[in-house]
């Protein structure tokens, strides 16, 4: 298992191989067990000294939201990356056995390639959107290359008639104060802010928060990793006013740019969304196609592939409540409701 002493050797492992991504690295563990209390279950293989396989693995157990073993909740990619097929089938017997000995109904691996052989997947839900960032360093020309339209429009109209601007810097509790009612108006918990805390002292150096104003007042905020060569915005909202203002697809324009300019970037990860959503179609219409995720499940007896999302009929009572609570009492029922929804 994975302790402090083979962190390093791991996360090296994990930049030099293709098929891990940002969300295997080491320090998600620390990350998961402290802003949520969810016990890790870090697992690596080795052949002749060396770390050749990698599976993070979290126990999400709360009385509303059920029981699963999962790789890795709170974030989009998991599973096993293994450099041979010998060591990714001892990590996923490990998960196997793992699974039974703490009595989890549910174990799920949350592939982007395709789903592991012998596991069952679940129908289409979630969707990823990545494309590649092709910069030379002239604004209009660049946004040409790398936007739609329609999208270039609403930045031009951002930038020339309301004169947004952005910053990039690590304010994680000015990005909280935003994405909090950004999730409210949408009915959904708010993660705490110890969270985005965690995240940014877990990953120095491969984070940034960019934030767009308007009249010097923060309108919309962005989290975003820095990983190989991608950019990856993670957690983001705005507030009422931003739809008015463009101040979304100004702020990604933003962290498109900076990234490319700044640090070379040259693949943007949008994230997941799920199907029929508002996200699914903002990142579509900014060009971006959908890419299905393959989250796949090995059951117990008698255990369902769990369905806790807003899509679930069963949910819109409850969404459509959460939207008109005042923000403090939002803020402050979210975080014990949001750690069962990883």
């Amino acid at each position: 298992m994975l302790d402090a002493a083979a962190a390093p050797a791991w996360d090296a492992f994990v930049r030099a191989t293709p098929q891990a991504s940002f969300f295997h690295l080491s320090p998600w563990a620390r990350v998961i067990r402290e802003a949520f209390g969810h016990p890790t279950h870090y697992a690596y293989a080795e052949q002749d000294g060396a770390i050749v396989g990698v599976l993070p693995l979290a126990r999400m157990r709360t009385r509303l939201f059920g029981d699963s073993l999962a790789s890795t909740p709170f974030c989009v990619y998991g599973g096993t990356a293994a450099a041979t097929p010998e060591a990714a089938a001892a990590l996923e017997a490990h998960a196997l056995g793992l699974q039974k000995r703490l009595g989890a109904p549910c174990l799920e691996f949350r592939r982007l390639e395709a789903a592991d052989p012998g596991w069952q997947e679940r129908p289409p839900l979630y969707y990823t959107f990545r494309k590649p960032i092709v910069l030379s360093g002239d604004d209009a020309r660049d946004l040409q290359r790398n936007i739609p339209r329609k999208q270039r429009a609403e930045v031009r109209k951002a930038i020339e008639r309301f004169r947004l601007t952005s910053v990039s810097d690590g304010d994680t509790d000015r990005l909280h104060r935003i994405y909090a009612e950004s999730v409210r108006n949408l009915g959904s918990p708010v993660f705490p802010r110890r969270y985005f805390r965690l995240l940014a002292e877990a990953f120095p150096g491969a984070h940034d928060v960019t934030t767009v104003l308007h009249e010097g007042r923060p309108v919309a905020a962005v989290l975003n990793f820095h990983f190989r060569d991608q950019v990856l915005p993670y957690y983001g909202g705005g507030t009422r006013a931003a739809r008015d203002l463009s101040a979304n697809d100004f702020m990604y324009w933003e962290v498109m740019r900076r990234a490319g300019r700044e640090r070379g970037a040259t693949l943007f990860d949008f994230g997941r969304s799920k199907a029929g959503t508002g996200a699914f179609a903002f990142k579509r219409n900014w060009g971006f196609e959908p890419e299905p995720l393959h989250y796949c499940y090995r059951l117990a007896p008698g255990a369902r592939i769990p369905d806790n999302n807003p899509n679930n009929p069963k949910y819109r009572l409850f969404i459509a409540a959460w939207k008109r609570l005042p923000l403090p009492v939002a803020n402050l029922l979210g975080p014990p409701l949001v750690r069962g929804l990883g």
